[in-house]
Parts: C-alpha cells; sequence; structure tokens
C-alpha cells in the first residue's frame, strides 16, 4: 500500500511517541501485564486508523472530455440548485462530497483544461456537513475551464478535525483529468457547481470513488 506524502512526517513523529508512551508504561508498572498488553494493542490499532487515512491507491481515470469525473472519495451529500457567490455570482447545480476519516483524502481534477481561478480563504472549522461549510469554513476554490470553454468550480472545505488544506496547483496551470491537486486531512467535504445543463449521474447517498466516479456529464 502506497502512503500519501502528506502522512509521512505524521506517521513517523506519531511512531516514536507511541512507542516512548509504552516504554513509559512498561518501566512504571512492570509486571502489569494487563496495563502492558491493552497499551501495545491501543497503540498498535490507533496507529494503523491513521496509517489508512493516507493512503494513495492507483487510480486509471477513464478520460472523457464530457465527464466530470469525482474528485474525491466520499458519500454525495447534496444534490440541488444555488445561488454560487463568489465567482459566478449565478445559479448552478451543486453536487456535494463528504468525506469521512476512513475515506481516501487525495483530491483529483475533475477535468482536463486550464485552472482559470484560484483562492483560499480562512475561515472557521464547522462539521463538513453543515449547510453554512462551504461559505464559512476554511476553504479554496477552484475554477476549471475545459478545452471546450465550459467551466465548473470545486471548493474543497475543511471540517470540524480537518484544519489543514494541501493543494498542489496554481492559477493558470494545465491540468489533466484525474491528477492529484490536493489533499484535506481528518475528514472533510468537497463540493461542485456545475451548468445548470449539466447531467447529474449521481444521487443522494451515492459513494464515489475519485479519478473513477462519473459525477455529471456537460451537454
Amino acid at each position: 500500500m502506497k502512503i500519501h506524502k502528506e502522512g509521512h512526517s505524521i506517521l513517523i513523529v506519531l511512531f516514536f511517541v507511541l512507542l516512548i508512551i509504552d516504554s513509559a508504561l512498561y518501566y512504571y508498572t512492570p509486571g502489569n501485564v494487563f496495563v502492558h498488553v491493552f497499551s501495545i494493542t491501543s497503540s498498535v490499532i490507533f496507529y494503523l486508523l491513521i496509517l489508512q487515512f493516507f493512503r494513495d491507491p492507483k487510480r486509471v481515470t477513464p478520460i472523457n472530455e464530457k465527464h466530470i469525473i469525482a474528485p474525491a472519495d466520499g458519500k454525495v451529500v447534496v444534490i440541488e440548485e444555488v445561488e454560487e457567490k463568489e465567482y459566478f455570482k449565478d445559479k448552478r447545480k451543486q453536487v456535494s462530497i463528504f468525506m469521512s476519516p476512513l475515506n481516501v483524502h487525495c483530491n483529483r481534477n475533475p477535468v482536463s483544461g486550464l485552472l482559470k481561478y484560484f483562492r483560499y480563504h480562512q475561515g472557521k472549522y464547522l462539521v463538513a456537513f453543515h449547510p453554512k461549510s462551504s461559505e464559512l469554513n476554511e476553504r479554496t476554490t477552484l475554477v476549471y475551464q475545459t478545452p471546450n470553454g465550459e467551466e465548473i468550480l470545486i471548493r474543497q472545505i475543511a471540517g470540524a478535525l480537518a484544519k489543514r488544506i494541501r493543494w498542489y496547483v496554481k492559477e493558470n496551470d494545465k491540468v489533466n483529468q484525474g491528477d492529484q491537486f490536493g489533499f484535506i486531512k481528518f475528514g472533510s467535504r468537497i463540493d461542485l457547481f456545475l451548468p445548470l445543463d449539466s447531467k447529474i449521474n449521481v444521487h443522494l447517498g451515492q459513494k464515489t470513488k475519485g479519478g473513477i466516479t462519473n459525477i455529471a456529464e456537460f451537454v
């Protein structure tokens, strides 16, 4: 299993912290087998949970210029028509994907083309499924323009646990569908704002796979 680069330093530090805690318990509670076994077992389980969070599975994206591919693993929690207030300032179809701590948290480009607009916004850390998290939480806004001139907007949104958003792109970069553009640590959400005439191919509650699931199509 490949481990994402965002997890390397955390996993190394965590390993030594847990080792110190287990060693201290062993030293200060000699002969207490229950404490030693509980401590080591708990440490191993906790470490494995953090380890799986930073897994980075290989994905092969079925490239299609008409498809808008899921930018993240998770569950579809919103499909509705809304007013997008930051960039488009008009009505758009919104599709939101909630990522739990058990999901893969790599973020992938939903389309190929030009990254026309990028902004980072500091903010609060409301739970990611809160209706105002898209406007109030720490977030990034990315607008993609496809070779056919279509524009879509996506937001990385930090949640109550996710307090560190990473991105690897900048304005005017040319990007490829399915390539990684960022990462959000420990639970979060991604919103997509699509043209009103887009054909939505997912339903509420559906699980998505980043770089694989066909969220919608340009018409």
